[in-house]
């Protein structure tokens, strides 16, 4: 353990940055690869096609939610996990993996068993129409169960992470993708499954990935190690994790809610077209923000230790570090979807009318992917510091403050094209908010640290 809190505290942060960034994109990117797969095996499989990915563009928000409750127990967990370790407290770190298991097992149950209960108004509820219904019930009713293995893996990869093993993270997540790209075409293709053996094929992977990294935490050589004395739920480790936590469940739970009122606006002014090249676009955009999502955790524990070791001024040079790494993501996916578009919307088999709605809309909401990276970091450095209410609040502006009343007023003008509109326009505005708290927060720890000094 001595080695790993040595390099937290006196290696070169860019060095840091890129390790453990590199291992949590990876695993960021499993859900990405996820539905991608999904989506491009769903696209060619018999008796399926574009509907059944307007199926899966309607399930979307759903899986968004669940993927929400694993960042909301996981990031909390990792980030006080690493401002623990900071402080050079071992009991709470222990603690913190205990509460964490528990608490996502009960959150992640408690809500698969709700979606099962209410599954058909809420599919009606969403948005599913004739054509997407079927395909997105049946989806679902499979996939639902795998929510609580990927859940727990999304947990125990954020808290390996933090303890010093970010390639082994990577590697197990890395594992699980290549299960799901092997298994799915066979469930899709020779015993044609369909949606059902597209889901089977993620929970059989994500079921496997959690297997490995529950072999990492009981072995008794490691940073952390599981025992079950510290699995009893103690009421400050879970408010600690989950005011952390809260931050990026709520961002997540509010792009959901946002794809929502986005199909809801495109079922009004458009049609079943609109939605699924916004399913398609969606999910190819989604790969570039996770890139920056993995960004942003590996950032967490470096910055979340050296703040809790009171080493300001690592702090602020990992997260400038990651506000450039994040805006220049950002470029690179704002040229891919300017000139690469109609290549990129290829794989999903789409009709030529779909394919050329997919990749207009592809260029118009990949246009602000430079301010989406500088606004994601600033949001995850409120979390990192234990400041989850400026994070709550700048991860909410975009979602509610500035998209969803111009998702409502630009259409009343433009029609569809107003859809599209607000979306850049809500990123646009939201990211001019978040410099200003972050340039007034860098200014108080500056200060802090010429006083400590």
């Amino acid at each position: 353990m001595g080695s790993i809190l040595n390099r937290l505290e006196s290696e070169q942060t860019t060095k840091l940055l890129r390790e453990y960034s590199i291992s949590a994109i990876i695993g960021s990117l499993v859900v990405a690869i996820y539905n991608i797969v999904d989506s491009i095996y769903i696209g060619h499989g018999p008796n399926l096609g574009d509907h059944a990915i307007g199926g899966l563009g309607i399930v979307f928000p759903i899986m968004t939610f669940f993927t929400a409750l694993g960042a909301f127990v996981g990031t909390g967990a990792a980030t006080r996990f690493a401002i623990y370790m900071g402080e050079g407290c071992k009991d709470k770190m222990d603690r913190a993996l205990g509460n964490a298991l528990v608490l996502i097992i009960l959150l992640t149950g408690f809500f698969v068993l709700l979606t099962y209960i209410f599954i058909d108004p809420l599919l009606h509820i969403i948005g599913a129409t004739q054509d997407t219904y079927h395909f997105a019930r049946e989806f679902l009713i499979y996939y639902l169960p795998c929510c609580i293995f990927l859940n727990l893996g999304f947990v125990l990869s954020s808290v390996m992470r933090a303890s010093g093993y970010p390639q082994k993270a990577m590697y197990i997540m890395l594992l699980g993708v290549i299960l799901n790209i092997i298994l799915a075409p066979i469930f899709i293709f020779i015993f044609e499954w369909g949606m059902r053996g597209a889901a089977i094929a993620t929970s059989i992977a994500a079921f496997i990935s959690f297997v490995i990294f529950m072999i990492h935490f009981l072995e008794r050589n490691n940073t952390l190690t599981l025992h079950k004395h510290k699995l009893n739920l103690d009421k400050k480790i879970v408010w600690a994790i989950m005011s952390i936590g809260v931050s990026p469940f709520l961002m997540q739970v509010a792009a959901s809610i946002v794809v929502f009122f986005i199909n809801n606006r495109l079922s009004t002014y458009g049609d079943s077209i609109a939605i699924e090249a916004y399913a398609i676009a969606n999910r190819l955009n989604l790969i570039i923000v996770l890139i920056i999502v993995g960004l942003t955790q590996g950032m967490q524990p470096i910055v979340g230790y050296n703040y809790g070791a009171k080493k300001i001024e690592r702090v602020i040079s990992t997260v400038n570090q990651a506000i450039k790494a994040g805006v220049g993501i950002g470029f690179l996916g704002l040229i891919g979807g300017l000139f690469f578009s109609d290549i990129a919307v290829r794989p999903f088999n789409p009709t030529s009318a779909l394919a050329s709605k997919a990749s207009g809309v592809l260029k118009i909401i990949t246009i602000v992917l430079p301010l989406s990276g500088l606004q994601m970091v600033i949001s995850n450095f409120f979390q990192s510091i234990g400041m989850p209410t400026k994070a709550i609040m700048l991860s909410l502006t975009r979602q509610f403050l500035f998209l969803v009343p111009l998702l409502f007023i630009l259409p009343l003008f433009f029609q569809l094209d107003g859809v599209w509109i607000s979306i850049p326009l809500a990123d646009v505005a939201s990211t001019i908010l978040a410099v200003i708290i972050y340039i007034g927060q860098i200014h108080k720890l500056k200060e802090k640290y010429i006083y400590m000094q």
